[in-house]
C-alpha cells in the first residue's frame, strides 16, 4: 500500500512516500480503507521518537483518519464492510489502509464528509474531554482559551459555548480571532498587541477566569495562571509554543487553583467508557448545528511533511487534513 513512511526517528521532512506492507488484523480489530487523515501536533512528537507510544521501524505515522470499513474481525459485530467511519489509530493514518480496535472507531455523523470527519476525532475529542470532564465546565462559567486560532483551540470555543459558558479567546493574529468570532468567542484578545493579564481584568471586573484551555504553554501560561478566579482551573493540553511552563506553587495554594493535566489518548483504554461517551456528545452537537469543523488545507498524501512543518511552525488556522489519493 501506499503510505508515508518513517524509518528512523528525525524531523518531519524525513518522511518520504513510499510503500508498506499492509498492517495485519487482529482480534477485536478493524481494517480502514483511509481516504483522509488528520494532521496533528502529536504526529511531529510521534516521528521525533519523543511520544508516549512508539512504533517498530518501518511505520506510517498520522493518527486518525477516516475512510470505509473493508474487514472486520471475526468477534467485532457493531461494524461491517462498507461502513463509513472515522477513526483514531496509534499510527498508520498517513497510509491506503490502517488497522485499529473497534473501540477506537465511530460511524460518520449524518451529513460529515471525510476531511471533516478525518479532523474530528484527535481535536473534538481533546476539547469534549478537558472541558466537560476535566474541568467540569459548567454554564456561566468563563473560558480563556489560548492559541485560539489553531485547530483545537477552535474547538474548544465550540465545545465551551455549547456548555453555556463565556468564552475569551487570545491569539496571535487579526486573522485567527476572526476565525474565533466566527466560532463564538464573545471576547477577542491578540496577545501580541495587548497585555494578556491587564485585558483578562478589565473583560471580568478582575474576578479572572474560572477555565484556561491551554495548547500553547510558555510565558502565556504563566499570564493565564495569574489571570485565574478562585478554584480555576487551567487545562494543560499540549506546549505548541516549546517551552513548558513551571507554575509558582504559592499562587495555586493561595487561590485554589487547579493544574489540570489532559491526555486524551490514554482514555481510549484505560477509560474507554469515558473515551466513548464523549463522541455521543459530540455527534449529538455537530447534528445540532453547534460544531463546525474549519479544515483551512488539503494535501496530498506526498505532502505530509510540508503539512507538519506548517502546523509546527503555527502558520495555519483552525485543521490540516491529508488528501490519501490526492
Amino acid at each position: 500500500m501506499r503510505a508515508i513512511v518513517c524509518e528512523a526517528w528525525g524531523d518531519p521532512e524525513t518522511l518520504k512516500l513510499g510503500e508498506l506492507p499492509a498492517p495485519e488484523m487482529g482480534p477485536g480489530q478493524v481494517r480502514i480503507r483511509m481516504r483522509a487523515a488528520g494532521v496533528n501536533f502529536a504526529d511531529t512528537v510521534l516521528v521525533r521518537g519523543n511520544y508516549q507510544e512508539k512504533p517498530a521501524f518501518p511505520f506510517a505515522p498520522g493518527l486518525e483518519g477516516a475512510g470505509e470499513i473493508l474487514e472486520v474481525a471475526d468477534d467485532v459485530t457493531a461494524f461491517a464492510p462498507g461502513d463509513k467511519v472515522m477513526a483514531v489509530v496509534s499510527s498508520g493514518g498517513f497510509a491506503e489502509e490502517a488497522v485499529c480496535n473497534a473501540s477506537t472507531v465511530f460511524a460518520l455523523p449524518k451529513g460529515m464528509d471525510f476531511p471533516t470527519a478525518a479532523a474530528f476525532p484527535v481535536a473534538y475529542g481533546t476539547s469534549h474531554l478537558a472541558l466537560v470532564h476535566r474541568a467540569n465546565l459548567k454554564p456561566g462559567e468563563t473560558v480563556l482559551v489560548l492559541g485560539a486560532g489553531g485547530g483545537v483551540g477552535l474547538t474548544a470555543i465550540e465545545c465551551a459555548k455549547a456548555i453555556g459558558a463565556t468564552v475569551i479567546a487570545a491569539a496571535s493574529t487579526s486573522e485567527k480571532l476572526a476565525l474565533a468570532a466566527q466560532r463564538g468567542a464573545d471576547h477577542l484578545i491578540n496577545y501580541t498587541e495587548a497585555d494578556l493579564r491587564a485585558e483578562l481584568r478589565k473583560l471580568t471586573d478582575g474576578k479572572g477566569v474560572d477555565v484556561v484551555y491551554d495548547p500553547v504553554g510558555g510565558e502565556l501560561a504563566e499570564a493565564a495562571m495569574r489571570s485565574m478566579a478562585w478554584c480555576g482551573r487551567l487545562l494543560v493540553i499540549g506546549f505548541a509554543s516549546g517551552d513548558v511552563p513551571t507554575f509558582p506553587a504559592n499562587y495555586l495554594l493561595v487561590k485554589n487553583i487547579s493544574i489540570v493535566g489532559v491526555y486524551w489518548g490514554a482514555y481510549r483504554t484505560k477509560e474507554p467508557e469515558i473515551f466513548r461517551a464523549g463522541f455521543a456528545e459530540l455527534a449529538t452537537w455537530w447534528e445540532a448545528g453547534k460544531l463546525k469543523p474549519h479544515v483551512s488545507k488539503i494535501f496530498p498524501l506526498a505532502e505530509v511533511p510540508q503539512a507538519l512543518a506548517m502546523l509546527e511552525s503555527r502558520q495555519s488556522t483552525g485543521r490540516l487534513v491529508i488528501d490519501i489519493d490526492g
